[in-house]
């Protein structure tokens, strides 16, 4: 079948989730769709579990019930705002954020930053934000667009999962999708969390919470204290594939070391938003736009293209590479790089618009034809419920003989 993004694109439900609220939905760049389709197709070959990829990067949303927003995120937790060359991708997200856009924007704030934000911004080029926005720990960025598009991972042959032993330190959406799949293929997941960072996830919709984590297990362990980090380093040993999505020097505190573990055996998945060698931190809005994945209006307004897109897509190609080869590999996918790899080279183009189709939705007209547009889509859940925090954190212990101490 020849290459059709505008159709992927459309039976994905991102479209429905790209463009203004008060105008008609836009056709993204690239072909994340497509590949998010590809992904899933090579994910079933290796384990025999089907999914719609390309539906799988707008189902939080049906969840939500987010809609698209234009320059605001459908979540509203990330916004696009002009800078004094461009424009930048910010997000707001965590409980400490708005103090440290305050930083960022040398203003004092109170829980609404956006306005000394966007006047810091207006003065100040997208390198400078990134610069910053690293050394305070800020998720933002300029919105750029690489003259060459990255290449992602290439998968070793497919391994069995069913049995595996899944350990799972990620939070949010990517490494979690990734640990999902993994499950789904008969892996037996362990996720753990910190008594001082559990999933943030967990404050967000739970009926979305609970089809990423049902059956699987959840511990909580204290990196602070000697017998917590000795319980990590026991799970990572016993584990088949470790999940992470932490900076190495975050991972360091915790006592674990990911090239010691992937040399003596396991695979890990090192999910970070620009690569194991950055200190730049990011969200799945933020990390999309700042790597070209926007629509564009005819004047060049940047709008957002889907929900925090860079995270299932990611998650997706995680599963792949968790699912290939016979353990004893670090992969190190960096979020930025997998948006990335779906763009086309050369200056970004006005997105396509989609028409009424006279009955209430929108239409795409794609080379193949004219093609629906989706609304996302939920999925049905896996058999069992989300484990509350730390529910198996005793069970497990036994089983690798240790105890809380």
């Amino acid at each position: 079948m020849p290459n059709d993004a505008p159709a992927d694109w459309a039976r994905s439900g991102v479209v429905a989730l790209t463009g203004r609220a008060d105008g008609p939905p836009l056709v993204p760049p690239g072909r994340a769709a497509s590949l998010a389709a590809e992904l899933a197709e090579r994910f079933a070959a290796r384990t025999g579990v089907r999914v719609d990829g390309a539906r799988l990067l707008s189902e939080r949303a049906a969840f939500t019930g987010h809609r698209r927003r234009g320059t605001v995120s459908a979540g509203g937790a990330c916004r696009l705002l002009p800078t004094a060359d461009g424009w930048a991708a910010v997000s707001c997200a965590r409980p400490d954020d708005p103090a440290l856009l305050g930083a960022l924007a040398c203003a004092e704030v109170d829980d609404d930053p956006w306005p000394a934000v966007t006047a810091w911004l207006r003065g100040h080029t997208g390198a400078e934000l990134a610069e910053r926005a690293e050394l305070l720990g800020v998720a933002a960025g300029p919105v750029v667009h690489r003259e060459t598009p990255p290449p992602l991972p290439e998968p070793g042959p497919p391994r069995p999962v069913a049995g595996l032993l899944v350990v799972d330190f990620s939070a949010l959406w990517a490494g979690p999708l990734c640990a999902h799949l993994l499950g789904l293929a008969g892996a037996r997941v362990v996720k753990v969390e910190t008594p001082s960072r559990p999933d943030g996830a967990r404050r967000g919709n739970r009926d979305f919470y609970r089809l990423l984590h049902a059956g699987h297990r959840s511990v909580v362990l204290d990196p602070g204290t000697a017998d917590g980090r000795a319980a990590m380093a026991a799970l990572v040993e016993a584990a088949d594939i470790v999940i992470e999505a932490s900076r190495p020097r975050a991972l360091a505190r915790f006592g674990l070391d990911a090239e010691a573990a992937a040399a003596a055996g396991t695979t890990w998945i090192s999910i970070t938003a620009y690569g194991r060698g950055s200190g730049r931190v990011g969200f799945g809005d933020d990390i999309a736009a700042a790597n070209g994945l926007v629509a564009y209006e005819a004047d060049g307004t940047p709008l957002f293209a889907g929900d925090a897109i860079a995270d299932p897509l990611t998650g997706l190609a995680a599963a792949v590479l968790a699912a290939s080869g016979d353990g004893g590999r670090l992969w190190d996918v960096a979020m930025a790089d997998v948006v990335a790899a779906t763009l086309d080279p050369g200056p970004p183009r006005p997105s396509t618009e989609a028409g009424p189709d006279g009955r209430g939705g929108w239409v795409v007209d794609a080379p193949s034809g004219p093609v629906p547009v989706a609304e996302p889509e939920r999925r049905r859940a896996p058999a069992g419920r989300a484990p509350g925090g730390g529910e198996h954190t005793d069970e497990v212990l036994r089983e690798l003989g240790l105890s809380r101490g």
